[in-house]
């Protein structure tokens, strides 16, 4: 026990993850986004048509409830957008990395040896762009999980087997 020892670690020295240019997702995504939001515009629209028609307490609202809505959808599309300019990833030999975030800006650092699971999804919207999605599960329970989104199918497939390699040679 007499060679125990607990140096100092210089913390400008440390590898800078900020510095690793990341991967923006694949521009069909954001088709994909637009698709999905569209169809619940739709649904919203079709709702508020339907009670504007059928509740005649609301005729008197209709100038506020449709100028409501237009502003709601504006705000979502704007969200929408600045939510998939943010995203980004990269991956390293040791680790990955994923940015995200509309006011904070949430960067994950997962190195491999944490990972105990991958999985790849397609919705039906990503599958007519050509897109997956890649899960990540990690040793630190939920909260650590990552999604990686918006990424064309071969590539997510590549990575995929890529992670599943690293999970191999841990074993």
């Amino acid at each position: 026990m007499t060679d125990f020892t607990n140096e100092k670690i210089d913390t400008t020295q440390l590898p800078r993850y900020e510095a690793v240019p990341l991967t923006a997702l694949h521009p069909n995504y954001w088709k994909e986004l637009l698709v999905a939001r569209g169809l619940l515009v739709l649904v919203l629209t079709i709702a508020l048509v339907s009670a504007l028609i059928f509740i005649e307490e609301f005729i008197d609202y209709r100038w506020i409830a449709a100028t409501g809505f237009i502003v709601f959808v504006v705000l979502l599309l704007l969200i929408t957008n600045i939510t998939y300019k943010k995203k980004a990833y990269a991956f390293r030999t040791h680790d990955v990395i994923f940015r995200s975030g509309i006011i904070a800006t949430n960067t994950m650092v997962i190195p491999y040896n944490r990972v105990q699971h991958v999985a790849l999804h397609e919705g039906w919207i990503a599958r007519f762009f050509g897109l997956a999605k890649i899960e990540i599960f990690t040793a630190g329970g939920m909260s650590s999980d990552l999604e990686i989104p918006g990424i064309a199918k071969e590539e997510a497939e590549n990575i995929k087997q890529l992670l599943m390699g690293k999970i191999q040679k841990q074993l």
